[in-house]
């Protein structure tokens, strides 16, 4: 079995998992982080891809921002329940590094929490190249890759955080979270902010803005008081070179 297939297969087996950890209200990070990312992305009117979509929450932000969406992952599963609760304009299944679309296709691909799931980065990013107008913009979320290096050392806001290992190399993660009655297996890549710089010059795309956000409502949860002194996420805009 490839890499690609092994990414995929994990995926599709977490899928139901996956589907209640995300639409659990307040459950998932992606819900204090909401109004900075939806503010930041910006209301649009052309041609979005999701790519990555998994279970259609970025895609149904997204067409509420008015772009017209097309929801793409490579789980046909996800694809299919992010149908389900209407959150595109249109669906593909689809391998990032080889997408079913016509160069110069999008003005806006939004890659959300993906990129760290997927094997060949430098390929999935030359095809985004291909699909985005000469004028279009990438948006890129990222578990912050300081994050995936170490922990804090307890759960009170004010905890250290741990460093372990080396912030350099490219490693295998897996791991399993389980909260308020629900559990989920993540797995993926971990890798420095450089891999991805690099995968992004190569493939001609140029970073326009960074941001590394703090939580939109950390009050009264320990946990994202921790993540107001420390970024659990790294956000990029890139733009194509020429």
């Amino acid at each position: 079995m490839t890499k690609n297939a092994a990414d995929r297969e994990h995926w599709a087996r977490v899928a139901r998992d996956w589907t209640a950890w995300a639409r659990k209200p307040g459950h998932d990070a992606f819900w204090a982080y909401r109004d900075a990312l939806v503010a930041w992305i910006g209301h649009g009117s052309g041609e979005a891809l999701d790519l990555g979509c998994g279970e259609g929450r970025v895609s149904r932000e997204l067409t509420a921002l008015g772009w017209r969406v097309t929801a793409a992952d490579t789980v046909a599963e996800l694809v299919e329940i992010a149908a389900e609760a209407g959150s595109a304009q249109d669906y593909a299944v689809a391998d990032a590094a080889a997408l079913p679309f016509e160069d110069g296709r999008f003005d806006l691909v939004v890659a959300y929490n993906v990129l760290m799931d997927v094997e060949d980065v430098p390929g999935a990013l030359r095809e985004v190249r291909r699909v985005l107008r000469p004028g279009g913009t990438l948006v890129i979320s990222l578990v912050h890759p300081f994050r995936d290096r170490g922990r804090f050392a307890g759960p009170e806001p004010d905890a250290p955080f741990v460093f372990e290992g080396s912030y350099y190399g490219r490693e295998r993660f897996e791991g399993s979270e389980e909260r308020d009655g629900l559990r989920m297996d993540f797995a993926g890549w971990s890798q420095p902010l450089e891999a991805y710089a690099a995968a992004l010059e190569a493939a001609g795309l140029a970073i326009t803005s960074i941001r590394e956000p703090q939580p939109d409502h950390p009050d009264g949860d320990d946990r994202l008081r921790q993540w107001s002194r420390l970024p659990l996420f790294l956000w990029l805009k890139a733009r194509p070179l020429g």
